[in-house]
């Protein structure tokens, strides 16, 4: 069993940054792919960025390409979502997700885990 806690969400102005972490309690969260999803009200929860477990090979999605960075510390058990130049559009609740390999780890189906999720707003 794996227990993510999301925090470092909140309210930023267009092109600002934040940086979102996800503490992982439990076992073997050095084995698992973590990856980020938000979703908007009435929207599917879409995938954002993924991490594998050695840090190598991250996924992003194309929205988010070359303003988020995941990167992950399996010392501290932590994952974190670095993302800079916001956009409104950017404005959901942001989920950390903890998953077994696979081979599609842009899909939410692919995770066992979920966190409770932290609100970002971007406001223009």
């Amino acid at each position: 069993q794996v227990q993510l806690v999301e925090s470092g969400g909140g309210l930023v102005q267009a092109g600002g940054s934040l940086r979102l972490s996800c503490a992982a309690s439990g076992r073997s969260f050095s084995t698992y792919t973590m990856g980020w999803f938000r979703q908007t009200p009435g929207k599917e929860r879409e995938f954002a960025a993924a991490i594998r477990w050695n840090g190598s090979t991250p996924y992003y999605a194309d929205s988010v390409k070359r303003r988020f960075t995941i990167s992950r510390d399996n010392a501290k058990n932590t994952v974190y979502l670095q993302m800079s130049s916001l956009k409104p559009e950017d404005t959901a609740v942001y989920y950390c997700a903890a998953g077994p390999w696979s081979q599609a780890p842009t899909s939410r189906y692919s995770y066992h885990y979920w966190g409770q999720g932290t609100q970002v707003t971007v406001s223009s």
